[in-house]
């Protein structure tokens, strides 16, 4: 018997199959959204690719609010439904989740080489048994992650990216680029997804960018504007997670997720800073871990360990 996990997002589908609670390292296959028109198609593809394995569950982490077994992504017209998936998997147990859901059941999962650390904390303060999974790629949220007896978690659905953008961070950023440039920075993943760093750029310089990847690399390059677009982008981030590590209290960690976050992983020291930089309950963000989650297949991780 086998378990069909899925990773989607507005770029890629990942799917792997699970046996005996270990992923199939070789059934781990990636699918582009743009070759499909539903999820449905790309699951129809896969299992007929692994010669339709007998499945008892399915688990899919989508990049997307998820409520009463159904979901849909916010950037790309899929839907999903669980009571369609059991029908089209012939699966007894099917679950839905938010992609930063599965991240926080990956949580307690990751090894040595799938999370590294960017910030390490003070040991004089007790551990309260709460962490963070905060993802800033194609879109930005959070999952508040806590700890139970027996080895147990419990990961708590949100949409932060959708709240409105911090009226400290908002002041700090139309100094910087003027009022009149505010415009795209209307919530917090329009800020802080890849997008935002995108809109960034061109509110700073002028320049407009496919993609928020060529910031990345022309910094790496030593351009001075990329450069510049970087350090105080890293600033307002740093700053949004002091807000974040007061908001949730993640004395065990706060772990760094998606493309954006591993772009300036290098700027801790930046980071640190903004991190830090308010003495007003200070010893919050001083005793909170900062990490960052490597481990591509985190989310299949995740989706097992929920599914299980």
């Amino acid at each position: 018997m086998a378990m069909l996990l899925a990773d989607v997002g507005g770029t890629n589908a990942r799917l792997a199959i699970a046996r005996n609670g270990v992923i199939d390292a070789p059934s781990i296959t990636r699918y582009r959204g743009d070759d499909y028109d539903s999820f449905d198609k790309v699951v129809q593809t896969y299992l007929t690719e692994q010669d339709n394995p007998r499945l008892t569950a399915v688990c899919v982490a989508v990049a997307g609010p998820v409520s009463g077994g159904v979901a849909e992504l916010t950037n790309r017209d899929w839907d999903f439904s669980e009571e369609r998936l059991a029908r089209l998997t012939d699966a007894d147990n099917v679950r839905l989740i938010n992609d930063l859901t599965a991240l926080g059941y990956a949580t307690p999962h990751l090894g040595a080489d799938g999370v590294s650390v960017l910030r390490a904390a003070p040991t004089h303060r007790a551990r309260n048994g709460q962490s963070l999974v905060v993802g800033a790629g194609t879109g930005f949220n959070v999952c508040s992650v806590r700890s139970l007896a027996g080895g147990h978690i419990t990961c708590m659905e949100a949409e932060e990216g959708h709240t409105n953008l911090p009226a400290n961070i908002a002041g700090i950023l139309a100094d910087r680029i003027g009022k009149d440039k505010m415009a795209p920075f209307f919530s917090t993943e329009e800020t802080f997804a890849g997008r935002g760093l995108a809109a960034l750029h061109h509110a700073l310089h002028g320049q407009k960018v496919e993609r928020a990847e060529a910031i990345s690399t022309a910094a790496m390059e030593g351009d001075a504007q990329a450069e510049e677009t970087y350090r105080l982008f890293t600033e307002l981030f740093g700053l949004l997670l002091r807000e974040l590590a007061l908001r949730f209290m993640p004395l065990e960690g706060m772990f760094l997720a998606g493309s954006v976050a591993r772009s300036f992983s290098h700027r801790t020291e930046q980071l640190e800073a903004a991190f830090l930089t308010e003495p007003y309950m200070r010893d919050i963000p001083e005793n909170t871990p900062l990490l960052l989650i490597r481990d591509d297949m985190a989310a299949l991780q995740g989706c097992l360990a929920a599914i299980t």
